[in-house]
């Protein structure tokens, strides 16, 4: 997994300097996360993990789900990979992509773990305050897990705030033991 991200960092970045200064990250966005779904389907990787099959087959392959058939550089783009063998990083380099589109926005995904269903006013009030300390555009994504008992995590990138009863008792049993 490591080998994939060291991998994927370049790619990733070239990718998102050229979307930026040629004014396309929605494209570019859309571009890879299609091929990043395509590669992680089995019968896809099976043909690309075909050793028969040249580098430009397997572009040409890919580039059939491209939204619109991809532009001139998002084929040579996809061409690129091919040829250095690199199609199987596909979904590290969308992800990579999002992030530093996202940096460059100014904006954070943020998922939010809680106990119950959070109402609009909740929602609300934490995108606020989220948006205040982190100074980003916030974009909130809910989800309800049974075992927190209470409270809240929050998941921003690689950050996470673990507001719930049972991270709490767990800090607890630890600072009681150490």
């Amino acid at each position: 997994m490591a080998e994939l991200l060291t991998v994927a960092r370049p790619y990733a970045k070239a990718a998102f300097e050229y979307a930026r200064d040629h004014e396309a990250l929605d494209s570019w966005s859309k571009a890879l996360a299609s091929l990043s779904q395509a590669v992680t389907d089995s019968d896809v990787r099976r043909l690309l993990g075909n050793p028969k099959l040249l580098a430009e087959q397997k572009a040409e392959l890919l580039a059939g789900v491209l939204p619109d058939q991809g532009d001139d550089a998002q084929r040579r783009f996809l061409d690129t990979l091919a040829d250095e063998g690199r199609l199987n990083a596909l979904p590290s380099m969308a992800d990579q992509f999002e992030r530093l589109r996202a940096d460059h926005e100014q904006r954070v995904d943020v998922v939010v773990l809680s106990a119950y269903k959070l109402d609009s006013k909740q929602k609300t009030k934490l995108k606020n305050a989220l948006k205040k300390r982190l100074n980003r555009e916030i974009s909130i994504t809910t989800q309800v897990d049974k075992t927190l008992i209470g409270g809240v995590i929050l998941r921003a990138g690689d950050t996470v705030i673990d507001g719930s009863v049972r991270g709490r008792l767990n800090r607890l049993s630890d600072a009681l033991t150490a």
